[in-house]
């Protein structure tokens, strides 16, 4: 089976570290992003992922010149202009010549799905479209997906108010998709699969829901993309990882506690860190503090500065000595 990952978006959440990068392409720990995404489907046996391209497609040709993510050969369909969601589906799909079931994936959550689950959940039922259903504790930023007793989708509601949500189980951004689900995307507008495909399918009685509620985190805020990275160096989700990349600089006279240092990071003397991440080739300097903040690459924090509450550091930013900043992003988005 092939799977179409969906990263063409701005990432606007994550600015400034999404100004000139796209948010898969950010580090989660020791790689980006989309090497957690593509590994995972590797590990459930998907041969080939097509990537949905938009923001900055170069970023990924780049970082993956030979045309291969995670051990996984890969396909770039750059969209001519921006889509939504069904549209880049219809495009990527049509552009790698898929006529075949395939899987669709947003390219910000990181899961441990069992995806054999949803694809055999998707063949017993002869669906045309089969949707992983998570539950969270507000449903108000989702899409929120009543099932009847057979598991097919009654309801796809956008984003109801919390206390109007019909259940907490939400649309978790990973799909099992019938090629017919292309016909019914119109060519050249913008379509939203959650608005507007999904209802046709259910209207015809073709969608269903598979609930499972293991690991899922959409890591598009600046507190999510935080979460994932932590969850790996405290073994959320099996060995922990090193918190310390290859090549950084700690001084034995720095206090870090429940921190990621990045690759060729540099932690001055008396620096104090805690809850936070810094990207590689960074610099806190002497006697600064960085608490539950995001420091970006090559950015500066210069002797004295402090930063904190999820401040977020863009790449090549300078902090000036003895500024505070608080929820701060530097540079402001426009």
């Amino acid at each position: 089976m092939r799977a179409l990952i969906l990263v063409g978006g701005f990432g606007t959440r994550l600015r400034p570290l999404t100004n000139d990068t796209p948010k898969q392409m950010l580090p989660v720990v020791d790689r980006p992003m989309i090497e957690h995404v593509v590994g995972h489907l590797a590990r459930h046996g998907v041969e080939q992922v097509v990537l949905s391209l938009g923001f900055r497609p170069d970023a990924f040709m780049a970082g993956y010149p030979d045309g291969v993510c995670a051990g996984i050969p890969l396909h770039y369909a750059v969209e001519p202009e921006p889509l939504d969601t069904a549209g880049a589906v219809r495009f990527a799909a049509l552009d790698a010549g898929i006529d075949d079931t395939f899987l669709v994936m947003n390219g910000d959550v990181l899961t441990d799905l069992d995806i054999g689950a949803l694809v055999e959940r998707h063949r017993a039922a002869e669906a045309e479209g089969t949707i992983h259903l998570t539950p969270v504790d507000d449903p108000s930023r989702y899409g929120v997906v009543p099932i009847d007793d057979d598991g097919r989708v009654i309801a796809f509601i956008e984003k109801p108010p919390r206390d109007e949500a019909p259940s907490n189980w939400i649309n978790a951004g990973t799909y099992v998709l019938e090629p017919s689900v292309l016909d019914r995307i119109p060519d050249g507008r913008k379509v939203s699969i959650e608005r507007e495909t999904f209802p046709a399918i259910v209207a015809d009685g073709k969608l269903f829901g598979h609930q499972a509620a293991g690991y899922w985190v959409d890591a598009g805020t600046p507190e999510t993309y935080a979460q994932v990275q932590f969850d790996l160096v405290d073994g959320v989700r099996g060995d922990a990882w090193p918190a310390v990349g290859t090549g950084a600089e700690l001084s034995p006279d720095a206090r870090v506690e429940h921190t990621i240092v990045m690759a060729g990071a540099r932690i001055a003397a008396g620096a104090e860190l805690k809850d936070a991440i810094v990207f590689p080739r960074a610099t806190v300097g002497e006697g600064a503090t960085v608490t539950g903040s995001i420091i970006g690459e090559g950015a500066v924090i210069e002797a004295g500065a402090a930063v904190e509450s999820m401040t977020v550091i863009g790449p090549g930013a300078v902090v000036e000595g003895g500024a505070r900043l608080s929820g701060a992003r530097v540079p402001q988005p426009d």
